[in-house]
């Protein structure tokens, strides 16, 4: 059962939504700063409030471009599409998204080949795995090219060493690295690092506006202006060329300049639920940044919760929580009540 199911098909008002921090919306400041954006077609290069969002991102990041997309996926396929040639591979954690998650856009659109590697418990590979996958210069094999790694990985904030052994393998390897950094704030955020801490050891990176930083839409690649260069042109092929993005493009530098250093309260509301079930004993609980997974103890009928207004994702085995800027002081009491309630049914059935 994917992650992405959800575990009521009919769980009326909603009142916390913890499915996933996709689920954000603009504050009344974002909006107006979307209403009142100068735009021009971004096609043309025209935009002016997406050429910032590009520009802005890259400084600090310490890259040298970036192309602003619809999407991760779009960001991640984008990436990938521009490093490797048809028959060239990717390596890759078997959870990872470009694995898992992306429909395989790579090997369908690009004849790119795909190496699932096993995954650590804190996210990363091991290096004499990275070594082990790549292939020797012989025509039966597609040609390892690219190593995509991931941070944050199901919530766990890889560190920086373990990025860097990795990245060190494979550009021993001769590969170049991509990191999909969907929740790349976070990352940095619980590494306590800095942004470029966290870029530098990559050629390019992938970074998501629409998840913990509540912009509506919108990833950025960055990387070197050669590589942008292609993936902006792979990106018209895949159809994905937009004209007045300025609107939504406002929306990202709006998340960027406020709500970056929020992100602390999420992680500090997951540690604090997660605390909270463990107590109550409702089964296997895990918390990383702005997550925690529960595996429901016999008995513990987390559907019930849909009546209080509470969304979750379906237990696959565990159900996956995620807080961000939408749940509040007010929604995160009710979720510690309706949580309470769960375990109080529980213990008198």
């Amino acid at each position: 059962m994917s992650q992405y199911t959800h575990l009521s098909n009919d769980p009326g008002p909603i009142v916390a939504d913890l499915r996933s921090d996709t689920v954000t919306k603009p504050c009344a400041a974002m909006r107006k700063v979307m209403a009142e954006a100068e735009v021009g077609d971004d096609v043309y290069g025209e935009d002016p409030v997406v050429n910032q969002l590009e520009r802005t991102l890259a400084e600090r990041l310490g890259k040298e471009a970036g192309l602003y997309v619809s999407s991760g996926t779009q960001s991640n396929l984008l990436g990938m599409l521009a490093h490797c040639g048809r028959g060239d591979e990717v390596i890759a954690g078997e959870s990872y998204h470009v694995i898992r998650y992306e429909a395989a856009g790579a090997s369908v659109l690009g004849g790119v080949a795909l190496h699932a590697l096993p995954v650590a418990g804190d996210g990363g590979l091991e290096p004499d795995a990275i070594r082990a996958a790549v292939k020797e210069d012989d025509s039966h094999h597609p040609v390892s090219r690219l190593l995509s790694l991931e941070n944050t990985n199901y919530g766990r904030a890889v560190p920086l060493a373990r990025i860097a052994a990795a990245v060190e393998a494979g550009r021993a390897a001769g590969l170049s690295t991509h990191l999909d950094g969907a929740r790349f704030f976070n990352a940095v955020t619980a590494l306590g690092c800095t942004e470029r801490d966290l870029a530098d050891p990559f050629d390019t990176v992938s970074v998501c506006l629409s998840k913990g930083l509540g912009a509506p839409v919108g990833s950025v690649l960055l990387g070197p202006a050669d590589l942008i260069a292609k993936a902006r042109r792979l990106r018209k092929m895949v159809g994905g060329g937009m004209r007045q993005a300025g609107i939504i493009a406002a929306a990202g530098l709006f998340a960027l300049e406020n709500n970056v250093t929020r992100l602390a309260e999420d992680h500090q509301r997951a540690e604090a639920l997660a605390a909270h079930l463990h107590a109550l004993g409702l089964g296997e609980v895990r918390q990383a940044t702005n997550m925690v997974f529960l595996t429901p103890a016999q008995g513990v009928n987390l559907g019930a919760l849909a009546a209080s207004g509470i969304a979750l994702s379906a237990p696959a085995p565990a159900s996956r929580m995620v807080l961000h800027r939408n749940i509040d002081d007010a929604a995160f009491a009710h979720v510690l009540e309706a949580f309470e309630r769960l375990a109080e049914r529980r213990g008198a059935a």
